[in-house]
């Protein structure tokens, strides 16, 4: 996996974390496409990772709506083996973009053990 500093090799001003997402979001797909085992939930796997394919292909992908389709592909493809490589190679490149903000409840105080 690439550091955040440095630059993809194409020569291109392209973020490396997105290039780092679409290359194991793409590795994953290919992983699950030769899967010849059919599970309940595959469908749900495959849609999730057309639209991670899809963020990154448009360059600026959504923290939260990252993390949400990271957690539907990791219920959906979890208990596949075969697949958790690919799976944690997905999710340590949307790692890369960090955590989204916390939403605190109206009211709510700040607790300082709570991250940012």
């Amino acid at each position: 996996m690439r550091s955040l500093g440095q630059r993809p090799v194409t020569g291109s001003d392209e973020d490396p974390r997105v290039a780092e997402l679409r290359a194991a979001v793409s590795r994953l797909r290919r992983e699950l496409a030769a899967l010849p085992a059919d599970f309940p939930d595959r469908g749900i796997a495959e849609d999730e990772l057309a639209a991670l394919a899809a963020m990154a292909a448009g360059g600026r992908p959504e923290i939260p709506r990252l993390r949400s389709s990271l957690l539907l592909i990791a219920g959906a493809i979890g208990s596949v083996s075969a697949l958790a490589r690919g799976l944690s190679e997905v999710r340590c490149a949307v790692d890369l973009f960090g955590e989204p903000p916390r939403d605190r409840a109206p009211g709510r105080r700040h607790d300082p053990n709570d991250r940012l």
